[in-house]
């Protein structure tokens, strides 16, 4: 057994990595996983509405119409990831007013407008994304941001 103890951050973003990995997005595999008090409220990965056929089953949409990364969002049958801790948050009656979002990938400017009214303060994220409204928004909502680098890589 390793006596390696990760602080919260790393911690809770390896989490965020091991939800990323239910995915079924074929071009970016996403994991959200929203924290207060340091626990866990809600997790949420990217991919389409329950109960419907993935893009793995029925090919990417925004492959086929040729889309680039960041834009035209609403093209897509998936949910985004922060879309998904979201909606779990509420489904299961769960406030996350003031807590933190742990995310593989910093979040698009439709998810911001989402996690900026849901409350969230903070915002962990590992990689970056092509949508630089999103980075306005969250100047101007004032939400402290921090890039986490990775600390170890098991997968």
């Amino acid at each position: 057994m390793s006596n390696y103890r990760p602080d919260w951050g790393p911690y809770f973003m390896e989490i965020a990595r091991i939800v990323s990995m239910r995915s079924t997005c074929l071009r970016r595999n996403v994991g959200a996983v929203i924290v207060k008090d340091k626990r866990i409220l809600a997790s949420g990965y990217n991919g389409a509405p329950s109960g419907l056929k993935h893009c793995a089953e029925v090919s990417c949409l925004r492959e086929k119409m040729n889309i680039a990364s960041g834009e035209r969002h609403e093209l897509c049958r998936g949910l985004h990831a922060e879309q998904n801790a979201i909606i779990q948050a509420a489904y299961h009656g769960v406030s996350i007013n003031g807590a933190e979002l742990y995310c593989t990938h910093l979040p698009c400017s439709i998810c911001i407008k989402m996690l900026i009214n849901a409350g969230i303060q903070e915002i962990h994220y590992e990689e970056g994304y092509p949508d630089d409204l999103s980075l306005d928004m969250i100047d101007e909502a004032k939400l402290k941001l921090t890039k986490l680098d990775r600390v170890w890589d098991r997968y």
